[in-house]
């Protein structure tokens, strides 16, 4: 029996992958590198000191750690108004949690932005459970997150069902031995074991069974 659903952020509940893809182009710019046209699959899912030590790896980036990020962060802050939820996800989040089901968002992404995303998403609320790669000690592919989460909303790990998107927090998700789904608009192939939803209603069916 399901007893907590965790889920994903970018790219699972909100549409705001592009957004940070355009904020990593732009710092790059900043520092005088050129974005390559396939950086969106270079850095999606990846946690942000992964992303600094493949810019630094292959491009040669030659910044602080932190004035990297605060770059990075200003022009994703700037395009803050185009995030918006995905309607299935969060429709589904909604009939869950009217359920009763308990759910909870574990990220690869910091605190700041777990926290303007779920704003345009409309998912904060009081005792809201989120885990950000502040977090933990290992972001994705590393299952702490997870992990965290469970504990968080006091159900043992099988008792979980996770919502993904990626290559990286399907790793996490099959370290953790918690069963998982890859949404329908996910632009990557689930890996074995994870089923890829047809519809989101999918996702409700496995959640609400008995």
């Amino acid at each position: 029996m399901i007893k907590a659903v965790l889920w994903d952020m970018d790219g699972t509940l909100v549409d705001s992958e592009d957004i940070a893809v355009e904020a990593l182009g732009c710092a790059m710019k900043e520092a005088g590198l050129s974005p390559p046209c396939d950086l969106k699959e270079r850095v999606v899912g990846r946690s942000a000191d992964e992303i600094y030590d493949i810019i630094v790896r292959d491009f040669g980036l030659n910044a602080d750690p932190l004035d990297w990020e605060r770059c990075k962060h200003h022009h994703y802050f700037l395009a803050a108004e185009r995030l918006r939820g995905y309607d299935d996800a969060v429709g589904t989040w909604h009939r869950l949690a009217a359920a009763g089901v308990r759910q909870a968002v574990v990220s690869n992404s910091d605190r700041a932005i777990v926290d303007v995303n779920l704003r345009a998403a409309g998912l904060v609320r009081p005792g809201l459970v989120t885990v950000a790669r502040n977090d933990v000690l290992l972001g994705k592919p590393h299952p702490d997150g997870y992990f965290r989460a469970a504990y968080l909303l006091g159900v043992e790990p099988h008792e979980c069902l996770i919502v993904e998107d990626s290559s990286s927090g399907a790793a996490a998700a099959l370290a953790a031995g918690i069963e998982t789904v890859f949404v329908p608009h996910s632009h990557t192939a689930p890996p074995k074991g994870v089923l890829w939803l047809s519809s989101m209603t999918q996702l409700e069916d496995r959640a609400l069974r008995p």
